[in-house]
Formats: structure tokens, C-alpha cells, sequence
């Protein structure tokens, strides 16, 4: 008899399940709204150690999706006048899509900014159809008024 309840964890990226995330597929209409999970590994390798944080979301033994963290970034990259965290990367494979994973990682990242000291996530996202504009705003982002190389700037404050 197999369990049918079980608890998404994040899980660091290794060697052991690497081929895995880096076999997560968002549906094709979603494709220009993020990066494939092999050039979002790529990018935390060339980052310094820290600032990203790429982890593998897993139900159970099955790979659901990946999400990559930015933390404590020079935003403006101008010498650190203004400071963010927040969620780089979110893909969530095309079957496991509407089951909360997406909020989980999006918790997930919360509590590992909140953890850090801090009390805003930031995020981007494409605008229009297909895009996860809904989605982020279903959590509680709001627009900030800027945008960030075409995609909206949102931003959830974390309270206490």
C-alpha cells in the first residue's frame, strides 16, 4: 500500500538529483515566462557563493519543480545602494501544476528571507496571458510601480 499524503520539501541541488531538476518542465505556453532549470543552475554557479539559492521541490520521492532564491542582491548593481531578496527562478513541472506547489516554494522563500533578517520578497514577472501575473498576485504581491528588463517588479512584505 502506497501513501497518498505527503509533504513537499525543498532539497539542495547534487549530484544525485540533479538530472532530476534539471528535467523539470513548465507547460510550453509558460516557456517565455521562465528560464529552463539548466540555465538558472548555470547562473548560480557564476553568482557569488550566497546569493542564489537554487533548491529542487520534491513530493514523495517525485520531483515536482525548482525554485531559485535571490539573496541580498545589489539590485541596482550600483555598489549596494539598495538591497533585495526574493524569488529568481519558479518552475513548476507541467503535471504538478495547481496542486500548491507554486505557494509552497513561494512559503518556502519567505521563511528562508525571514530567517536572514529580512521582511520583503521581491519577484518579477512576464505580463499577459500565459503569464504568472494572477498567480503572484493571488499571494499577496503588488506591483511597486517598477519593472526590471520588461517584467513587472512586485513585492509581498513579510510582517513578522
Amino acid at each position: 500500500m502506497t501513501s497518498t499524503t505527503s509533504a513537499p520539501r525543498l532539497e539542495k541541488i547534487t549530484p544525485v538529483n540533479f538530472e532530476a531538476a534539471t528535467g523539470i518542465r513548465v507547460r510550453p505556453e509558460q516557456e517565455f515566462a521562465v528560464s529552463p532549470v539548466m540555465q538558472s543552475l548555470a547562473e548560480a554557479y557564476v553568482h557569488p557563493e550566497g546569493v542564489a539559492w537554487p533548491r529542487l521541490i520534491v513530493d514523495g520521492d517525485r520531483p515536482v519543480g525548482f525554485l531559485m532564491a535571490f539573496l541580498d542582491i545589489d539590485w541596482p548593481g550600483d555598489g549596494g545602494t539598495l538591497r533585495r531578496s526574493g524569488l529568481w527562478r519558479l518552475n513548476i513541472a507541467a503535471g504538478e501544476q495547481g496542486r500548491g506547489y507554486g505557494r509552497f516554494a513561494v512559503e518556502s522563500v519567505a521563511a528562508e528571507i525571514r530567517r536572514r533578517g529580512g521582511s520583503r520578497l521581491y519577484v518579477t514577472w512576464h505580463p499577459g496571458a500565459n503569464g504568472p501575473e494572477d498567480f503572484y498576485l493571488g499571494l499577496g504581491f503588488r506591483p511597486n510601480g517598477e519593472t526590471s528588463e520588461g517584467e513587472t517588479v512586485g513585492v509581498l512584505e513579510l510582517g513578522d
